[in-house]
This record gives structure tokens, C-alpha cells and sequence, in this order.
């Protein structure tokens, strides 16, 4: 794997992918396969709990695999991150969150990892509000969550965003001095409420999103959609 080069200080920017996965075999290595290969480091992918395939599909692709027993997406990302600490401090410089369930689309990275090294923004949300959504992609409570927590963070905090997406992109440096905490569905809110609250360089880029495959862990339960909003509110209010 290669690295994309900082135009302004000719510098090979390192690049870690950080993949969640909670039983995805049938898709993790399909979107390991679509990441472009020549602009990352290292593809992480946090087996939180599966019973299935997933990590030894993720390693026929060639990741890093780790197991994070305790169940929550928070959880996964905070597994990356302590390996990443433990193994590759110094020679990270852009940390990308991607979803393990291939409803992104892997081959988009460049574009999101674009305004970090070209013009010196700290974390870039891939928007899908702004991108083309595939029909039936998003669930009818996915789409009026994100409208509401927008709305609200834009409401409290004076900060825009179009949506919470998972598919984003931070500097390690702005990532590590959030001190991030939530363990479960409040992760992104939370990254973005602190990115609002330090007053970091934001930007979102529009990213297409299709239908994933299978069933979604959160949106797809009733539990999952509750406690989902019930995390992404409590943050939105805690934090103030």
C-alpha cells in the first residue's frame, strides 16, 4: 500500500482505515477490495463480536483484523484507535472511518480525504445528504434522524451540517485531542459536536450511498432505531 503526497509539503501523508464490522462477512471484503489500495497505509477492520465469517474474510483481503468483544460501533472505532496509538502514532496522519456494510462506496476516499490534504481542514463528513442516494437506501427514521440532529447541532452549536455519516475523515493530531468516549450509536454525533465545540476546520463532501447489504444493525431494529436517537439526542444536549 502507498500514500498520497501533501502537495504543500511534499510530505507521504499516512492514511488508516478504521472498518467497524459486526457480522459482515457477506460484505467487509468487498469494500476492502474497493478501497483504493495506492492512496492508504492500512485497512483496520474491528470484528466486534461476530458470529460469522467476517474476520477471516476481512483477512483474505489483506487487513489488519482485531476483536473487540464488547458490543457498540463506539467501541469498534475506540479499538482502532488504541492500536493505531499503540503501533503507528507517529506515522498516522489521517485517520477514515468507513462502514463495513458496502453502502458507501470505498472508491470515493480520495475525494474525502481531499480538503485534509489540500487545504488544511481538520475532519471532512461525507455528506450523503449532498450526494445521490440509490431508493431505499436510507430508512424513513434514518432520514428524519439526521434532519433533526442537523437541525438541532445547527440550532445550539451555530455549526451546518447536512448529515452524521460514517463514511468521514479526521486528522489523527484533531482526532486524538477529542478525547472521544461514546461507546455506542452516539459516536459520530459526538465527533462532530467536539469538532464544532474546538472550533476545528469542517468541511463535507457529497458521497453517493446505495442499498447495503443486509440487515441493518441499528435502523433495521426497533431497538437499535430508539437507541440510536435516544444516544444522538442526549449528546446533542449533554454537550451544550
Amino acid at each position: 500500500m502507498k500514500n498520497i503526497t501533501d502537495n504543500n509539503s511534499q510530505k507521504a501523508l499516512q492514511i488508516r482505515v478504521i472498518i467497524p464490522a459486526f457480522n459482515e462477512e457477506n460484505s467487509v471484503g468487498q469494500v476492502i477490495k474497493d478501497i483504493p489500495k495506492d492512496k492508504v497505509s492500512e485497512i483496520i477492520v474491528v470484528d466486534n463480536n461476530s458470529s460469522d465469517q467476517t474476520a477471516s474474510e476481512a483477512e483474505k483481503q489483506g487487513a489488519t483484523v482485531l476483536r473487540e468483544p464488547r458490543q457498540g460501533y463506539g467501541y469498534a472505532c475506540l479499538k482502532g484507535m488504541e492500536y493505531i496509538h499503540q503501533t503507528a502514532d507517529r506515522e498516522t496522519d489521517i485517520i477514515v472511518f468507513l462502514d463495513a456494510d458496502y453502502s458507501d462506496y470505498p472508491e470515493e476516499l480520495p475525494k474525502v480525504v481531499a480538503p485534509i490534504i489540500q487545504n488544511s481542514y481538520d475532519m471532512v463528513i461525507g455528506s450523503r445528504a449532498l450526494g445521490k442516494k440509490e431508493k431505499g437506501s436510507m430508512t424513513p427514521q434514518q432520514i428524519f434522524g439526521n434532519w433533526l440532529a442537523t437541525r438541532l447541532i445547527r440550532l445550539f452549536y451555530k455549526v451546518h451540517y447536512t448529515d452524521l455519516g460514517p463514511f468521514r475523515a479526521i486528522k489523527w493530531e484533531a482526532l486524538k485531542k477529542m478525547e472521544m468516549e461514546d461507546k455506542t450509536y452516539g459516536w459520530t454525533v459526538e465527533m462532530q459536536l467536539k469538532a464544532a465545540k474546538k472550533g476545528l476546520k469542517v468541511s463535507e463532501v457529497p458521497v453517493n450511498y446505495k442499498k447495503r447489504i443486509g440487515v441493518s444493525k441499528v435502523s433495521g431494529t426497533v431497538k437499535g432505531t430508539i437507541g440510536a436517537g435516544y444516544k444522538i439526542l442526549s449528546w446533542i444536549f449533554k454537550y451544550m
